[in-house]
């Protein structure tokens, strides 16, 4: 029997359902768990805080309307940097699907490095390599995840790519990513307009709503219900996603809850339903993969719009903490980010057909925090010494890599600096460059109620059940215990699997 779908803007009255499972949040984590379950012949009603748009109305929005729809408080959200750490603007998904709606479709499998710490060094059961590879293989089939064909890939790309073989001393490697028929317009961060990309919303909470599951849209979970232990549901407000303003009361009774709202807000649900006193770790230990991008001007016309938002990496440099992605986005979401004002922003502007852009990013170390300051969700970071002192080494490759490529100039991720020419960049002290001075991004938030192995250092247990309430599970980034170093989706989702089948083997409690 086909699922319901519900939007809060149009309930008229209070809502009141009941379950076997009610699951908060409809990104990576909640939708696989929602599949798993519904297809099980459990009752599951997934609750969203945002609206849901269709992959035809989200792929004929512009860029600007995507991030007013679809974002996180329209892409303004930032982690305000503790010491010489620079303010972090974090973008997430704030829609049906969730972050999976806006990413890159970038897929990789948590590297076994991190798996091995996880299992040996932190003793997590079940999560080695030989026991999450059916989970990986599960989902990347689902998802269609596929190396990105050389086709693909656009010439701001290749010229990375040939300075890199040269300055690094080998290849770059082709990205998977999880998309079927992708054109390589690059919209990618602001829903796919040609349905190429596989999200959750048009794959495993597709499959959810057709084994009979319930969505609700617009639907703002303020506490979990605990009883005696347990937890036995949510309760919150329906909303106008259009005005925000809320309606009528919601409350859904059930056997069983998973929060999965992302690892900035599954935290502060937790301690605003009174958990949090047994080990301290809720909404601590926050990872962010901080990330850092490189533009390059080339005498040639790159056109770097062209080919897939994302299609090569290295981890030549993995034993430093760095990934290096390549990356472009539209031609006006790039020009509102250049650097200078008036007539010299006009006139890099013009030179965007000349630009290349790549990124890199860190494998960071906990050091950030979520936070509810007098009703405000916030997130504080701190950058560990180790990843601090790498920024210079990432900024300084990048743009050797670029000049290798034959690049003019590089634009730095450094406000103030302008264009750098190879002599220039010789002579530039990015070692002192202070931390408010740098432009850094994320968009892999994770750890804030990590996993482990006792309840005094962690917050879920290894099957994502709380230590503290029975029958509450987190199933999303903010389980996952340290950072990874690549791109996150694939990880979240395979974990959320595991969870999903632990929960779906183990019976309902009466």
């Amino acid at each position: 029997m086909k699922g319901e779908i519900l939007i809060g803007r149009d309930v008229e009255q209070d809502l009141s359902l009941d379950a076997d499972v009610v699951i908060v949040g409809s990104g990576a984590g909640g939708a696989v768990v929602a599949c798993e379950l519904a297809r099980a012949g459990q009752r599951v009603v997934v609750l969203e805080t945002g609206s849901r748009y269709t992959p035809e109305q989200y792929g004929a929005m512009r860029p600007t309307e995507s991030m007013r729809h679809l974002w996180q408080d329209g892409g303004l959200t930032f982690a305000m940097g503790l010491g010489d750490t620079p303010v972090i603007n974090v973008m997430m998904g704030k829609c049906v699907g969730g972050s999976s709606v806006l990413t890159g479709a970038v897929c990789f499998r948590t590297p076994g490095s991190v798996l091995e710490h996880w299992s040996r060094t932190l003793r997590i059961e079940g999560v080695d390599e030989r026991a999450m590879e059916p989970y990986f293989e599960g989902v990347e089939r689902r998802v269609h995840v596929q190396e990105v064909p050389a086709s693909m890939r656009s010439k701001s790309t290749t010229l990375f790519a040939r300075g890199a073989e040269e300055v690094l001393g080998q290849p770059l490697k082709p990205l998977r990513r999880n998309t079927d028929g992708c054109n390589g317009c690059g919209r990618c961060n602001f829903g796919c307009p040609h349905g190429a990309k596989m999200s959750v919303d048009v794959t495993y909470l597709a499959d959810a709503l057709e084994a009979g599951a319930t969505l609700v849209s617009e639907a703002e979970v303020e506490r979990i219900v605990i009883k005696s232990g347990r937890a036995v549901g949510v309760v919150g407000r329906l909303k106008n996603g259009k005005h925000g303003k809320k309606r009528g009361a919601l409350d859904v009774r059930a056997r069983r809850v998973v929060v999965a709202c992302n690892a900035f807000h599954s935290p502060l649900l937790l301690r605003r339903s009174g958990l949090g006193g047994q080990s301290g770790q809720i909404g601590k230990n926050l990872t962010l993969h901080p990330g850092f991008r490189v533009m390059a001007r080339f005498d040639e016309l790159v056109k770097g719009w062209q080919g897939a938002l994302q299609s090569m990496y290295t981890d030549a440099l993995e034993a430093d903490g760095i990934t290096m992605v390549g990356l472009f986005v539209p031609p006006g979401v790039l020009g509102a980010t250049m650097p200078g004002v008036g007539p010299t922003h006009v006139a890099r502007a013009k030179q965007i057909p000349h630009m290349a852009v790549f990124g890199g990013m860190l494998h960071d170390e906990a050091g950030g925090r979520v936070h509810d300051i007098f009703g405000f969700p916030q997130m504080t970071y701190r950058m560990a010494r180790r990843d601090r002192a790498t920024v210079p080494k990432l900024m300084r490759v990048m743009a050797k890599i670029f000049f290798a490529a034959g690049a003019r100039e590089v634009i730095l991720p450094v406000l103030g600096v302008g264009g750098v020419t190879p002599d220039r960049l010789r002579t530039l002290d990015l070692e002192n460059v202070p931390g408010h001075m740098l432009e850094c991004g994320s968009q892999h938030p994770l750890g804030t109620c990590r996993m482990g192995d006792s309840p005094q250092h962690s917050v879920v247990q290894s099957s994502g059940e709380s230590w503290e309430v029975r029958d509450l599970y987190v199933a999303d980034g903010s389980v996952l215990p340290t950072s990874l170093g690549v791109n996150p989706q694939l990880s979240i989702m395979a974990m959320a699997q595991r969870i999903a089948t632990g929960m779906r083997d183990r019976p309902l409690p009466s």
